[in-house]
């Protein structure tokens, strides 16, 4: 490690007990009601990544509002917010022509009887952007849709196995995923059993799971890209093995959709999967999720063949008429005022003010900026370089206390140039102290105990 503490201005331990950067008390109202929170709702939240093993003791713990990319906490602390709704607010907090559209739909009836014909509108309009889109069936989050995909995939082949990117954090909430995590509790190995895992950017490592599994794979879900990008044409190439052996190509564009192109991640690529998932930005928050494909597929979910039916996706929610408004208000915004450019340059400012904080530091080798620049995560690293819990902890502290609130980097159409500048001078200050952790020991900096992953087998 190059780091030379005599190089760092001279510190002696916090006084945590007088520095107001350590105040406890500034997040009071949070506390309290952590406290009730726990009692009520196993995790304290309803999202794990919400939780409070996601966050540093000097955290805030509820949001009370939000406006654009600000938000306020219950003891009155604004931050400019980077983790935007989990990536499904594009636009903004509240933004209004979009909670307009759902107001007035939501004051004519949101669930009827019948379906309503804003349905069939919504599912035109999303399939006149989605190229691959032959059909469109709304449900409410990602897990729906997704997990309909690969039934459809097994009714469709007769297949059972399931081929996942082992890379790509997150596909659905329903057991032929979490199966394949630490959190596999409760759920019969005869059904972790049926999801194997293939590496990003691998081609081999898939024609070794089409060669171990001959004739039994159902089909293959990924995401087009995360932090990597593909390699050696990977997403063609993986399609063609898919299309030999018969097997359906499925792409998540739960997080990718509307944000790397309007017509999804598949038109950036040049690529048109037989079926792909939408959510998150199709309805700036509001919970819409859409699964799009072939005819030939979706129709199993239908009335008009004779084959065995699928039971596709039916609940009570799944096309609640202020939902599709939000979401046609939506896409006509992305469509009318580039939105999507707009993310691509407010990323690519963050990217380029980070990096000079980061080089200004002499921190290249132990915190990193990662991803697409309107879908960014960072990287956190200790003294020998590994991934660090601890110092992603103290890196979410700091900034915290320069009023940002930062699980990723992921921008909207909100966040303002003043916004960027302003979080670029707050990282770089949150940047210093990482230094002088990594110098003198992270314990002597962070306040607490660190965050923890998500997927992890105990507690």
């Amino acid at each position: 490690m190059q780091i030379d503490p005599l190089a760092l201005e001279k510190t002696t331990t916090p006084d945590r007990d007088n520095d107001p950067a350590y105040d406890l008390s500034k997040f009071a109202h949070s506390k309290a009601f952590q406290q009730k929170s726990h009692a009520l709702i196993p995790g304290g939240a309803h999202t794990y990544a919400k939780g409070d093993d996601q966050y540093p003791e000097l955290a805030p713990g509820f949001i009370v509002r939000g406006e654009g990319c600000h938000v306020w906490d219950v003891d009155g602390n604004e931050f400019i917010e980077y983790g935007m709704g989990l990536r499904s607010v594009t636009l903004g907090h509240a933004y209004r022509p979009v909670v307009e559209a759902a107001y007035r739909q939501m004051l004519l009836g949101i669930n009827f009887t019948r379906p309503t014909k804003l349905e069939v509108e919504c599912a035109e309009k999303v399939a006149s952007l989605i190229e691959s889109a032959e059909m469109v069936k709304f449900a409410k989050n990602g897990s729906d849709v997704t997990t309909a995909a690969v039934k459809l995939a097994r009714a469709h082949t007769g297949r059972d196995l399931v081929a996942i990117c082992a890379e790509h954090a997150f596909f659905s909430v329903d057991d032929w995923f979490i199966g394949s995590t630490a959190m596999s509790a409760g759920i019969p190995s005869a059904i972790r059993d049926l999801t194997v895992k293939f590496h990003y950017n691998d081609l081999d490592s898939v024609k070794a799971l089409f060669a171990t599994y001959p004739g039994q794979i159902a089909c293959l879900i990924m995401e087009a890209a995360t932090i990597q990008e593909p390699v050696d044409d990977f997403l063609h190439e993986v399609q063609k093995l898919c299309r030999e052996n018969g097997a359906v190509f499925i792409l998540d564009e739960i997080i990718t959709g509307f944000r790397r192109h309007l017509g999804g991640a598949q038109k950036y690529y040049g690529i048109r999967p037989d079926l792909s998932t939408f959510g998150k930005a199709l309805g700036n928050g509001f919970s819409i999720a859409a699964l799009v494909g072939k005819r030939e597929l979706m129709e199993l979910g239908g009335l008009q063949h004779n084959k065995e039916r699928v039971f596709l996706l039916s609940t009570t929610y799944g096309a609640e008429s202020h939902c599709l408004a939000a979401a046609m208000e939506t896409m006509r915004i992305y469509e009318q005022e580039n939105v999507i450019e707009y993310l691509y340059r407010q990323g690519e400012r963050l990217i380029h003010g980070v990096n000079q904080a980061i080089s200004e530091y002499g921190l290249e080798d132990y915190f990193q900026i990662a991803g697409n620049p309107t879908n960014l995560i960072y990287v956190t690293r200790d003294q020998a370089k590994e991934r660090s819990q601890p110092f992603r902890t103290l890196f979410l502290q700091e900034t915290i206390k320069h009023g940002l609130l930062m699980p990723s980097l992921v921008v909207s159409y909100s966040h303002s140039d003043q916004d960027i500048d302003r979080t670029i001078q707050g990282i770089g200050e949150a940047l210093y102290v990482y230094k002088k952790a990594l110098a003198e020991g992270v314990e002597k900096y962070l306040v607490g105990r660190p965050v923890k992953p998500v997927f992890r087998k105990f507690n």
